[in-house]
This record gives structure tokens, sequence and C-alpha cells, in this order.
């Protein structure tokens, strides 16, 4: 009866290691029941909650090297070539691999994993195979530990995130030596190869573990990361292994690598990298609470005063340029204030706040003082020129290699700015109503972007970034655009469209602009002091009410003096 057990397990073992039956899909597993055994080409899904060893049987006579990959969402995973664990054969992340260079007759490949982390990590891993013409990622390393290292390095902040990985070698068949990265740079040399760089967004405010994993499968292998990722530009052996992007915080991205060989038409992926820009166990302002109330508040009250201005802006001018005026004294204060000081952000804000209010402050004096349109007018629409500028810049045109040189891009950025109230000077009217409506309308969509997330927020984002980093002009600043944005931008485009129409209307018929404060305000004390019919002519200057005023204040505050003889009595 033993035996027969013994026999029973034997055949059932053997079903289990053929590649038919291991292979045939996604598999997930706990890898507290026993060793991880792994198929070409197929995820695992597992949970990894003490060391374990990852098994692949079967490998092919044509593969020359195998490239195994494990991803987590957050916690990091070890993955080594043995249980000792050394810096060039192993590594430690949420998105790390190994190449295995494959020896004559080999065709098992053994790795070993493992966690440091407290509570159990959900991993998702997948081995992949190359032959001999295929090019090796990583296999000319000569800055990070691993000797062939096909990972990508991922480093963010608030500005920018740079990816960084090592220098492909040609592929070489099992039992030789591969080529010598330095010693040639013809074209039988690791010189000819190319590298494509590609990027995919996750869907938006998705930051589930499950989402992460299941997207990291279109961007493994190539060609799925051909048909589902956005290619952003393409590097030659002479470009330096690295690119930087525009920091998304709290959006999903993978990026991913694929070296190709123009001579073979070969090519391999690298291991994919992800990041959310943003950390999720910090205990402040983490991935699931990026929004600040101080944020919340600040945009909030901007979105509802420009809300007023988008529809009524031009009727009530002096409120308008308040607006206007806080929007240019606020930007360029916070500018300086950001560069110049490590001030704490609510504190920025506060101030900005306040310094906004007093430039809106001064415009509208300004205006009532001196009465000079034309230069009301410039700041009026070099507002409306930079947000026009900035959805230039928002679009493909921006990450073209010549905007990449900041002088280049200033000066095309100001001469777009400029060029709207030069454009519009002859209809002012016009000019102050259209700003009314775009403006005030894009102060409701950075009020959305303080409780949901949208990309739309980085059309002026990505200028306030350029002018606050000296090292962003080096980022490419794609953005995705999906179902939240498209809401956003038809309420966008619908609120600006029914503001210019309604006071353009409105306005028709109506003097362009209102006549000069000051002027008003003199000819109307002169009118009060020439004309004794006026009532008003009788009223006591200011100065005199005021002192009335004041004086009945302090007759209120004395004590009542008691009525009659205030001297004693003689006896």
């Amino acid at each position: 009866m033993g035996l027969l057990r013994l026999l029973v397990l034997a055949v059932l073992a053997v079903l289990a290691s053929e590649p038919g039956v291991a292979g045939g899909a996604e598999t997930v597993g706990n890898a507290s029941e026993g060793v991880l055994e792994f198929s070409i080409g197929k995820f695992r899904y597992f949970e990894l909650n003490r060391p374990e060893d990852a098994i692949l049987r079967h490998i092919s006579s044509n593969v020359s090297f195998v490239i195994f990959q494990i991803h987590s969402q957050y916690q990091n995973t070890t993955v080594s070539f043995s249980h000792t664990l050394l810096p060039n054969t192993s590594g430690t992340g949420t998105d790390k691999g190994l190449v295995s260079i494959l020896r004559p007759e080999e065709s098992m490949c053994t790795w070993y994993l493992e966690t440091l982390d407290s509570k159990p990590v959900q991993n998702m891993a997948i081995p992949l195979s190359y032959s001999e013409r295929d090019p090796v990622p990583g296999g000319c390393n000569l800055e990070f530990d691993l000797d062939i290292d096909p990972n990508i390095y991922l480093e963010y902040n608030f500005f920018d995130t740079t990816i960084k990985f090592a220098p492909a070698n040609l592929g070489y068949a099992r039992g030789t030596d591969p080529l010598p990265c330095d010693i040639g740079t013809g074209r039988d040399s690791r010189w000819r190869l190319l590298y494509d760089v590609y990027q995919y967004f996750l869907p938006e405010n998705d930051l589930t573990q499950e989402g992460l994993l299941e997207h990291l499968q279109r961007m493994a292998e190539v060609p799925q990361v051909k048909a589902n990722a956005i290619k952003v530009v393409t590097l030659t052996a002479n470009d330096k292994t690295s690119v930087s992007f525009s920091s998304l915080r709290g959006q999903g991205v993978i990026y991913n690598v694929i070296v190709r060989d123009p001579l073979l038409n070969t090519s391999a992926a690298y291991v994919p990298a992800h990041t959310y820009a943003c950390s999720f166990e910090a205990k402040e302002d983490n991935c699931s609470s990026l929004g600040r109330v101080s944020t919340k508040v600040f945009f909030t009250l901007f979105a509802l005063l420009g809300l007023f201005i988008c529809f009524f802006g031009h009727r009530f001018w002096k409120t308008e340029l308040f607006f206007i005026g806080f929007i240019f004294m606020g930007f360029f204060f916070y500018i300086l204030i950001t560069r110049l000081t490590l001030i704490k952000y609510d504190v920025r804000l506060i101030l900005t706040a306040v310094t906004g209010s007093v430039g809106g402050i001064l415009l509208v004096a300004a205006w009532w003082r001196f009465g000079i349109l034309t230069f009301c007018m410039l700041c009026v629409g070099l507002v409306l020129g930079f947000l026009i500028s900035s959805v230039t810049f928002f679009t493909p045109l921006g990450n073209l290699k010549v905007f990449h040189d900041d002088g280049v891009f200033w000066v095309t950025f100001s001469c777009i700015a400029v060029l709207i109230p030069v454009v519009f000077m002859g209809c002012l009217r016009i000019l102050n109503i259209l700003t009314c409506g775009f403006i005030g309308s894009y102060s409701v969509v950075l009020a959305f972007d303080s409780y949901l997330y949208t990309s739309l927020s980085y059309i002026t984002l990505n200028v306030l970034k350029r002018a606050l980093n000296v090292d962003f002009h080096r980022a490419f600043t794609n953005v995705p655009f999906q179902t939240n944005d498209f809401i956003i931008l038809a309420v966008w485009g619908m609120l600006a469209v029914s503001g210019i129409t309604l006071q353009i209307r409105r306005e028709r018929g109506r003097p362009f602009f209102p006549p000069h404060p000051y002027k008003l305000w003199k000819r109307e004390r002169e009118r009060r002091v020439t004309n004794i019919l006026d009532p008003s002519y009788h009223i006591p200057p200011l100065k005199e009410r005021l002192y009335g005023r004041l004086t009945q204040i302090k007759e209120f505050f004395q004590k009542e003096q008691p009525a009659g003889e205030r001297t004693p009595l003689l006896l």
C-alpha cells in the first residue's frame, strides 16, 4: 500500500513538472507551500513571507540567457543567485531582476527569494528567455553592483523622476565569452545598439496592488511594451543612459527600456520599474492623502473668485483687476520665496496669498488714481498669454529637443505671452472678456485638482516647476489623458464659452470700460463745493464728521454729572 502511494505521488510530480502543464496559464500560489516552480514567459502571483527558492526547469537548448524578474507594489523583495547575499549577485527593491547566463547543456535555473518586511509581500514574477542573437540588457554594466544588471534604477522628487540603466552588450552563444564592451566602436561592437525608452500610465486614482501587478504584465516583454506603452525617446550608445520625466504625484507610471540591435533586427527588454512619485508608508502627505488642507482652502477660495470673474469680470472691473494683480504678484512671489528660502509649504502658501492680495490692491489703486487703461490691459493680456503659452508647451511640442534648452524655452514662452496683448490691442474689450472666461474657468480646474487628480493642472504646474528647478529642463513632460481629464476639460470649455458668451451679450451697447475713477471723484467734489443748492453741499467735510463721531463715542463712556448745586453749603 505504501509503495502504491509513493508511485502515485511520483507520477503527479512528473506531470506537474511538464512544461505544458506548468505553463498553461498564470498561476497563483503561496510561497509557504514549498519551492516555487516557474515556466518561461508565464507570470506567477505568490505571497512571500519567508525565504524561498524559485526553480525554472526544461530550458530549451537555443536559449542563451534568462532574465528572472520579480515585482511588488511598495514592499522590498530580495532576489539572489544563492542563499549568501552579496552585492554583485543579488538585488533588493520593488522591481528587481537577474540575468542568468546559461552554460552548455544547462536546462535548469534556481534563484533565492526573501523579504525583510515584517508583513507578507504580494509578488509577481516571470522568467523570460532570450537567444544568442538578442542583446544582453545591462551586459556592459560599470556603474551598479551586479556584474550584468538588467534593472532600471529610479529616483524621484517633487519636480522630476529620473531613470538610469546600464548599457547592454551584444548577445553570445552558450559556452563562449562575451564581446568586450569598450575595445572598439565599430558596427561589430555594442556601440551599434539603440535604446527605446517607454512610458506607461496606470489608470488615474488607481493605487491598488492588483491594478499595478496586472498592468506590469503589459510592460515585461518586448511585443507587449511596443503595443501598450508610449515611446518617449531613442538613445544611442553615445548618449548618457539616463532619462528624466516630470513627476506626477499620486499617478502610477511604469517605465521600461528596449535595447535593439539594428543589424540583426533583434531586441530585449530590461526589467520594468514603476513609481507613484510618493510614499505609501509616510505618515503625512502619503499616496493616499496627497491634498494638503492649506492647498484645498487656497484653491477653493481662488476658484470661487475665478468663477465670479468668469461670468461677471468685465462688469465688475475693479474686482477683475484685483484678481489679475493677485495672480501676477502671487506667482512671482512664490517663485522668489521658494528659490531663496526653506520655509515650509503651508507658510509659503499663506505668504503668497497675502502678497497676492497686496498686488491686487495695488493694481486697483493704480487704476483708481491714474486710470491708465493700456497698462491695466497689458497686465490682463499677459495673464491670458501666460495661459496660452503654457497650453502650447503642454502639447507634444514642449518635448522637442530644442526646448530642453532653457534659453530657447523662456524666449519662446515669453514671445507667445507678449504676442497675445499685442494682437488684441485694437479690441481691448474682447481681450478682457476672453481673459475673464479662460482664466476664471481655469481656476476651477485647479480647484478640482486639489480634491481629484487631473492632468490639466500640469498646464501651469510644469511651467512653475521649470521656474523653480534648474534641472527640470531635462525632463519630458508627458501626462496621461484619461476619463477624468476629458470630463474636466469639458467642464472647463463649457464654463469658458458660457462666461464669454454671457459677457459679450450683456455688454453690447454699453461703454467699453468704466471712466477714470479719480476724475469722477474729483469732479463730484468740485460740484459739491460750487453748488449750494446741492444737499451734499451742506454736509460737513469728512474730517469734521469723523471728529464729531469720535466726540459722541467719548461722551457715551463719560459718567453722567448730577444736576443742581455742585458746591457744599455754608453753615
